[in-house]
């Protein structure tokens, strides 16, 4: 992935934006929006100044349809708080989109149209049951698209074993859902595990499947362990530990700081 991230290269940090219930769900809070614009900006502009990469801007709208469709007043939405943040840091600062649960298109669109240059897949290859229901991808038509608006230059980072996604319907290995992602199109994987040997055993299996493939953590990773963990992946989406309050809080400058000066000690 030129000017990303490599295997073996520059470790990723990008730091989550937890979103409040965007409008056009059932649980968005009538004139909200703007505080959830600003709190969005604040926490990418910690990020941005803590020294992280980049951010991923997630929607958490508490009930998600499992089918590539985001209501367009949510698009909008995404689109807005995405440009606010590309408006508040700069080109260097790579913004992901994700509109839970698998609207792929749409995140799309919005990473073209409004400053982003990634979107994270809940599912690209395979199909996976969640508490919506069964999200069944269609990596042809995401690809298409992708295609259709010129947004070839904005990457795909396709989830392969995670809080997120877990191939249903047959005994699939990481390391081969990872190749069939890399084979549909996907830039980087994501996967994660909360115990830490097993993540890492994931890490080396995809490796060894697909040695160019980045792979990316897509959680569970702390101040504590960050050092083992990035050693062996090419990034992390950080959330939690940066976060002021816990899952969902603001997220803290002093705490990325430190969270990005142990990763970068890897690199020297």
């Amino acid at each position: 992935m030129d000017g990303w991230t490599a295997p073996g290269g520059h470790k990723l940090v990008l730091g989550m934006v937890h979103l409040s219930p965007l409008p056009g769900t059932p649980f968005h809070e009538d004139g909200s929006f703007d505080r959830v614009r600003d709190t969005a900006v604040r926490s990418a502009r910690a990020l941005y100044e803590g020294g992280a990469d980049g951010c991923l801007i997630q929607t958490v709208d508490r009930v998600y349809r499992v089918d590539d469709v985001s209501d367009p007043a949510r698009t909008v939405a995404m689109g807005l708080i995405v440009r606010a943040v590309a408006e508040a840091t700069d080109e260097r600062f790579h913004i992901g989109v994700q509109l839970m649960r698998n609207a792929l298109t749409p995140s799309l669109a919005v990473a073209k149209v409004a400053g982003g240059s990634y979107i994270r897949a809940g599912a690209l290859v395979g199909q996976t049951l969640t508490p919506h229901g069964m999200v069944r991808p269609d990596p042809m038509e995401v690809m298409a698209y992708r295609r259709r608006i010129g947004a070839t230059d904005v990457r795909i980072v396709a989830e392969i074993d995670s809080m997120h996604f877990r191939w249903f319907g047959g005994e699939k290995s990481t390391a081969e859902v990872a190749r069939a992602a890399r084979t549909v199109g996907a830039d980087a994987v994501s996967l994660c595990h909360p115990d830490e040997d097993t993540a890492l055993e994931m890490i080396a299996s995809v490796r060894k499947a697909v040695p160019d493939l980045p792979v990316i953590l897509a959680g569970h990773t702390r101040h504590d362990n960050a050092a083992r963990l990035l050693a062996a992946a090419d990034g992390a989406f950080v959330g939690t530990c940066l976060e002021r309050d816990g899952w969902g809080g603001e997220i803290d400058r002093d705490r990325v700081a430190a969270y990005v000066d142990i990763v970068r000690r890897l690199e020297r």
